[in-house]
């Protein structure tokens, strides 16, 4: 308790610092994840998708950022645990958000995708455990969570799959795919856009101070939908199409038309994106923030300061700006051969799954649940479309990163313990 009562402000500087240092790896890993399908199907430039990613990655973890934070916050570990030591907890978390920022950086640097959820989670449980024992993990829910990394790939490899196989039988399969891809397009905008501005309207809008009843909610969801469609089909119509294209390459002009609606599908990957992966940065931030701020309480409900959001989502920007180049280039083009239709269908099946986590609190793997969507759309056109060597090698990325978290922060716990008291 004298180190919070001593050190109180310099612990959440240093915290925010740390935060700040794996939002950035975020941006660098996760958020070029999740942007490698628009870049290597071509829909968009790496400055394109940067910018898309500044914008919609700040909405999303700024006004549908909180739900998955209190479970970050609060649901790993017990705190009741940690009741009569509070400074261990503050230290501990100080130590997560150096280990997984280091960890997700160095990472980066060598273009490996990995998950920062995994990084953030490893952390915590390891500082945990050597700080108060194993008793202080709450191993009920951690298991929940890794299920959660079983069950998000293959829910969003089924999506993915379910909705390539619509855009084959409605689009490709068809006498006349151009003008089928021309009337179906909008409907896949429409549905999109919904997903999105569900969650928008109802887990986010009440931190900006905006409160609706869930009709009121629906009803307003399927008005900007039914506009975005419709601007979507007014945009189609007005292009111009090249039969010669068709010559060059087969469906050239269809994959024009879905090329429109990968910028749409990017958008919302990176809100949905934003809205669950900030939590790992924030989530033992605000943790620090609010014990600090009550002079050593735990709370089990404490509100998140009106400045670590936006903190959050400005370290995932930059990130992403930084370096995220690299693992944008081997999600992008690496695992299967991406045109913009089946690029489409995994992102809108990665961002379902991803902000349906997002509402339930369930923190989970944007890596895992976009690497399962990109595997569903591949596995449409048989398993040989998929470079399997690359999946093995993301695999064992995966592995490796769960005890790397812990190891890191083990060390960096003791060291901070050492220099603080």
């Amino acid at each position: 308790m004298d180190i919070i009562a001593n050190y109180g402000t310099t612990l959440v500087l240093v915290a925010a610092l740390f935060g700040f240092l794996m939002a950035w790896g975020i941006g660098a890993n996760d958020v070029a994840n999740a942007m490698g399908t628009s870049v290597g199907t071509k829909s968009l430039t790496i400055r394109q998708a940067i910018i898309i990613a500044m914008i919609f990655e700040f909405a999303g973890a700024y006004l549908a950022g909180g739900e998955v934070t209190a479970t970050i916050r609060n649901g790993i570990i017990d705190s009741n645990a940690f009741a009569d030591s509070p400074d261990l907890l503050v230290l501990g978390m100080i130590a997560s958000l150096l280990a997984a920022g280091a960890w997700l950086i160095l990472a980066s640097y060598f273009g490996w995708p990995v998950s920062t959820t995994h990084s953030i989670i490893g952390a915590i449980v390891g500082f945990a455990v050597v700080s108060i024992g194993p008793e202080a993990v709450q191993w009920s829910k951690f298991g929940g969570i890794v299920g959660s990394w079983v069950v998000t790939p293959a829910l969003s490899g089924v999506i993915a799959y379910f909705m390539f196989i619509s855009v084959q039988k409605l689009i490709f399969n068809t006498d006349d795919p151009l003008n089928n891809a021309k009337r179906y397009v909008p409907f896949y905008m429409f549905l999109t856009s919904l997903v999105i501005c569900l969650v928008t309207i109802k887990k986010g809008l009440t931190h900006v101070g905006l409160h609706l009843t869930n009709g009121e909610g629906v009803l307003l969801s399927v008005v900007i939908s039914i506009a975005v469609a419709i601007a979507g089909w007014v945009y189609i119509r007005g292009q111009k199409y090249n039969p010669q294209d068709d010559s060059k390459m087969h469906f050239a002009n269809v994959e024009k038309v879905f090329g429109i609606l990968m910028v749409i599908t990017a958008c919302a990957m990176a809100f949905a994106h934003g809205s669950n992966d900030v939590a790992n940065a924030i989530g033992p931030l605000s943790a620090v923030a609010s014990i600090v701020a009550s002079g050593g309480e735990i709370a089990s409900q404490a509100s998140i300061a009106w400045w670590i959001l936006p903190l959050g989502g400005i370290g995932i920007v930059i990130g992403l700006a930084t370096m995220g180049e690299k693992v944008m280039a081997t999600v992008g083009t690496g695992i299967t051969h991406l045109t913009p239709s089946r690029g489409f269908a995994a992102q809108l099946a990665t961002a379902a799954t991803v902000v349906i986590a997002s509402g339930t609190g369930l923190p989970i793997s944007t890596t895992q649940t976009l690497v399962g969507a990109v595997m569903g759309v591949g596995l449409a056109r048989g398993i040989a479309a998929l470079n399997l060597g690359v999946l093995r090698n993301i695999v064992v990325s995966w592995v490796i990163t769960l005890p790397a978290g812990a190891i890191l922060a083990i060390a960096i716990f003791y060291v901070l313990q050492a220099f603080f008291s």
